[in-house]
Protein backbone atom coordinates (compact mmCIF):
# COMPACT_ATOMS: atom_id res chain seq x y z
CA UNK A 1 0.00 0.00 0.00
CA UNK A 2 1.63 3.14 -1.03
CA UNK A 3 0.42 5.92 1.90
CA UNK A 4 1.73 9.61 2.14
CA UNK A 5 3.24 10.49 5.81
CA UNK A 6 2.42 14.48 4.91
CA UNK A 7 0.58 15.90 1.51
CA UNK A 8 4.13 16.87 0.25
CA UNK A 9 6.25 14.32 1.12
CA UNK A 10 7.46 11.07 -0.80
CA UNK A 11 4.99 8.58 -0.84
CA UNK A 12 5.44 5.41 0.80
CA UNK A 13 4.89 1.51 0.13
CA UNK A 14 3.50 -1.02 2.52
CA UNK A 15 3.02 -4.56 1.83
CA UNK A 16 2.14 -7.24 4.42
CA UNK A 17 2.97 -5.26 6.99
CA UNK A 18 6.66 -3.80 6.29
CA UNK A 19 7.10 0.23 4.95
CA UNK A 20 9.60 1.43 2.80
CA UNK A 21 10.44 4.30 0.32
CA UNK A 22 9.60 4.08 -3.37
CA UNK A 23 12.01 4.95 -5.52
CA UNK A 24 11.96 7.99 -7.90
CA UNK A 25 12.52 7.10 -11.76
CA UNK A 26 12.97 10.29 -13.49
CA UNK A 27 12.92 11.97 -17.67
CA UNK A 28 16.13 11.96 -18.38
CA UNK A 29 15.35 15.73 -18.99
CA UNK A 30 16.63 18.63 -17.50
CA UNK A 31 13.61 20.01 -15.37
CA UNK A 32 11.08 16.77 -16.04
CA UNK A 33 7.18 17.28 -16.19
CA UNK A 34 6.46 13.88 -14.67
CA UNK A 35 8.38 10.91 -13.04
CA UNK A 36 7.30 7.06 -11.73
CA UNK A 37 7.48 6.02 -8.29
CA UNK A 38 7.95 2.51 -7.38
CA UNK A 39 4.64 0.16 -6.94
CA UNK A 40 4.57 -2.77 -5.30
CA UNK A 41 2.67 -4.65 -8.61
CA UNK A 42 4.18 -5.13 -12.35
CA UNK A 43 2.06 -2.94 -14.40
CA UNK A 44 0.42 0.12 -12.80
CA UNK A 45 2.82 3.34 -12.68
CA UNK A 46 2.46 5.85 -9.93
CA UNK A 47 2.74 9.31 -11.84
CA UNK A 48 4.19 12.07 -9.76
CA UNK A 49 4.21 15.66 -11.46
CA UNK A 50 6.26 18.55 -11.21
CA UNK A 51 3.79 21.27 -9.17
CA UNK A 52 4.34 24.63 -9.31
CA UNK A 53 2.90 26.69 -6.54
CA UNK A 54 3.16 30.01 -4.32
CA UNK A 55 0.29 31.61 -2.39
CA UNK A 56 -1.41 32.37 -4.85
CA UNK A 57 -2.27 28.57 -5.74
CA UNK A 58 -0.40 26.19 -8.47
CA UNK A 59 0.14 24.84 -11.72
CA UNK A 60 0.59 21.08 -13.23
CA UNK A 61 0.82 19.28 -15.83
CA UNK A 62 -1.94 16.48 -15.79
CA UNK A 63 -1.61 15.21 -19.18
CA UNK A 64 1.35 15.18 -21.95
CA UNK A 65 1.67 12.48 -24.29
CA UNK A 66 5.25 12.28 -24.77
CA UNK A 67 6.44 12.22 -21.10
CA UNK A 68 4.30 9.63 -20.04
CA UNK A 69 5.80 7.38 -23.24
CA UNK A 70 8.93 7.71 -21.49
CA UNK A 71 7.23 6.06 -18.49
CA UNK A 72 6.19 2.89 -20.24
CA UNK A 73 2.12 4.96 -20.34
CA UNK A 74 1.82 4.45 -24.09
CA UNK A 75 -1.88 3.76 -24.31
CA UNK A 76 -4.04 6.05 -26.50
CA UNK A 77 -7.25 7.19 -24.75
CA UNK A 78 -10.09 7.88 -26.13
CA UNK A 79 -12.61 9.07 -23.38
CA UNK A 80 -12.45 11.60 -20.45
CA UNK A 81 -14.91 10.69 -16.76
CA UNK A 82 -15.23 12.91 -14.24
CA UNK A 83 -17.00 11.64 -10.92
CA UNK A 84 -18.04 12.84 -8.03
CA UNK A 85 -18.55 10.90 -4.61
CA UNK A 86 -18.73 11.68 -0.73
CA UNK A 87 -16.72 10.47 2.14
CA UNK A 88 -16.84 6.53 2.81
CA UNK A 89 -18.47 5.84 -0.41
CA UNK A 90 -16.04 2.81 -2.15
CA UNK A 91 -16.29 1.52 -5.82
CA UNK A 92 -14.89 -1.52 -6.89
CA UNK A 93 -14.12 -3.55 -7.82
CA UNK A 94 -14.59 -2.63 -11.90
CA UNK A 95 -12.89 -3.96 -15.06
CA UNK A 96 -13.42 -3.80 -18.52
CA UNK A 97 -13.38 -7.00 -20.90
CA UNK A 98 -13.61 -7.32 -24.55
CA UNK A 99 -10.29 -5.13 -26.03
CA UNK A 100 -9.91 -4.38 -22.34
CA UNK A 101 -9.69 -0.70 -20.56
CA UNK A 102 -6.67 1.11 -19.12
CA UNK A 103 -7.02 3.83 -16.82
CA UNK A 104 -5.06 7.03 -15.81
CA UNK A 105 -6.87 8.31 -12.62
CA UNK A 106 -6.27 11.11 -10.59
CA UNK A 107 -8.33 13.04 -7.52
CA UNK A 108 -8.93 16.52 -8.81
CA UNK A 109 -10.76 17.42 -5.98
CA UNK A 110 -9.84 16.27 -1.79
CA UNK A 111 -8.69 12.31 -1.43
CA UNK A 112 -9.36 8.89 -2.05
CA UNK A 113 -7.77 5.80 -1.45
CA UNK A 114 -7.10 4.15 -5.09
CA UNK A 115 -6.86 0.14 -5.44
CA UNK A 116 -5.82 -1.87 -7.72
CA UNK A 117 -5.82 -5.83 -8.21
CA UNK A 118 -3.82 -8.17 -10.43
CA UNK A 119 -6.37 -10.17 -12.45
CA UNK A 120 -3.92 -11.54 -15.30
CA UNK A 121 -4.48 -15.35 -15.34
CA UNK A 122 -1.00 -17.31 -14.57
CA UNK A 123 0.54 -13.94 -13.15
CA UNK A 124 2.31 -14.63 -9.79
CA UNK A 125 1.25 -11.65 -8.54
CA UNK A 126 -2.83 -12.64 -9.41
CA UNK A 127 -5.71 -11.93 -7.25
CA UNK A 128 -3.22 -9.21 -5.00
CA UNK A 129 -3.73 -5.77 -4.62
CA UNK A 130 -1.81 -2.30 -3.74
CA UNK A 131 -3.35 0.60 -2.89
CA UNK A 132 -2.33 4.34 -3.65
CA UNK A 133 -3.21 7.59 -2.21
CA UNK A 134 -4.27 10.42 -4.37
CA UNK A 135 -5.22 13.93 -3.75
CA UNK A 136 -5.35 17.03 -4.61
CA UNK A 137 -2.06 18.24 -3.15
CA UNK A 138 0.56 16.15 -4.88
CA UNK A 139 -1.54 15.63 -7.50
CA UNK A 140 0.00 11.99 -7.94
CA UNK A 141 -1.95 9.87 -10.84
CA UNK A 142 -1.77 5.99 -11.42
CA UNK A 143 -2.10 4.42 -14.47
CA UNK A 144 -4.02 0.97 -14.25
CA UNK A 145 -3.40 -1.06 -17.33
CA UNK A 146 -5.47 -3.84 -19.15
CA UNK A 147 -5.26 -6.87 -16.96
CA UNK A 148 -5.86 -4.89 -13.51
CA UNK A 149 -9.19 -4.25 -11.28
CA UNK A 150 -10.08 -0.80 -10.08
CA UNK A 151 -11.68 0.83 -7.06
CA UNK A 152 -11.07 3.33 -4.46
CA UNK A 153 -12.34 5.14 -1.31
CA UNK A 154 -12.86 8.85 -0.84
CA UNK A 155 -11.05 9.61 2.27
CA UNK A 156 -11.72 13.27 1.96
CA UNK A 157 -15.42 14.74 2.93
CA UNK A 158 -16.41 14.59 -1.18
CA UNK A 159 -14.19 13.59 -4.06
CA UNK A 160 -13.64 14.24 -7.64
CA UNK A 161 -12.38 11.83 -9.26
CA UNK A 162 -10.89 12.27 -12.89
CA UNK A 163 -10.02 9.29 -15.51
CA UNK A 164 -8.92 8.51 -19.11
CA UNK A 165 -9.76 5.35 -20.75
CA UNK A 166 -7.98 3.84 -23.13
CA UNK A 167 -11.36 2.19 -24.91
CA UNK A 168 -14.76 4.16 -25.37
CA UNK A 169 -17.33 2.88 -21.79
CA UNK A 170 -19.72 0.04 -22.98
CA UNK A 171 -22.07 -1.00 -20.14
CA UNK A 172 -21.94 -4.82 -22.02
CA UNK A 173 -18.27 -5.17 -21.24
CA UNK A 174 -18.04 -3.59 -17.83
CA UNK A 175 -17.90 -6.55 -15.16
CA UNK A 176 -16.31 -6.94 -11.53
CA UNK A 177 -15.99 -8.63 -8.02
CA UNK A 178 -16.95 -8.45 -4.69
CA UNK A 179 -15.19 -5.32 -3.38
CA UNK A 180 -14.94 -6.84 0.15
CA UNK A 181 -14.08 -10.59 -1.29
CA UNK A 182 -11.97 -12.57 1.29
CA UNK A 183 -9.64 -14.13 -0.72
CA UNK A 184 -8.65 -10.57 -1.96
CA UNK A 185 -8.39 -9.23 1.24
CA UNK A 186 -8.47 -5.63 0.35
CA UNK A 187 -8.00 -2.96 3.72
CA UNK A 188 -10.14 -0.34 2.72
CA UNK A 189 -9.53 2.61 5.09
CA UNK A 190 -13.31 2.67 6.06
CA UNK A 191 -15.52 0.12 8.80
CA UNK A 192 -19.15 0.67 7.19
CA UNK A 193 -18.59 2.09 3.35
CA UNK A 194 -20.90 3.71 1.09
CA UNK A 195 -21.20 1.04 -1.46
CA UNK A 196 -24.02 0.62 -4.48
CA UNK A 197 -26.35 -2.41 -4.78
CA UNK A 198 -24.42 -3.61 -8.10
CA UNK A 199 -20.73 -3.28 -5.77
CA UNK A 200 -22.41 -5.22 -2.66
CA UNK A 201 -24.30 -8.50 -5.35
CA UNK A 202 -20.70 -8.61 -7.32
CA UNK A 203 -19.49 -12.16 -7.19
CA UNK A 204 -16.26 -13.38 -6.11
CA UNK A 205 -12.81 -13.16 -7.81
CA UNK A 206 -12.67 -17.02 -7.77
CA UNK A 207 -16.03 -17.34 -8.98
CA UNK A 208 -15.29 -15.25 -12.52
CA UNK A 209 -11.22 -15.96 -12.50
CA UNK A 210 -11.82 -18.88 -15.41
CA UNK A 211 -13.38 -16.50 -17.45
CA UNK A 212 -11.16 -13.57 -17.42
CA UNK A 213 -9.67 -13.13 -21.35
CA UNK A 214 -6.56 -11.38 -19.20
CA UNK A 215 -3.44 -13.54 -19.58
CA UNK A 216 -0.26 -13.07 -17.93
CA UNK A 217 2.46 -12.60 -20.46
CA UNK A 218 5.64 -12.30 -18.08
Amino acid sequence: MLLDAHPTSPASARSGGRTRSPDAVSLRLPCPPVRALTTRLDGPVLIEPAVHGDARGFFAETYRANALVELGVVDAFVQDNHSRSAGGVVRGMHFSVGEGQAKLVRCARGSMLDVVVDIRRGSPTFGQWEAIELDDVALRMLYVPVGFAHGFCVTSEIADVTYKLSSYYDGALEQGFAYDDPDVGIEWPVTEPSVSQRDRAAPRLAEIEAGLPFAYEG
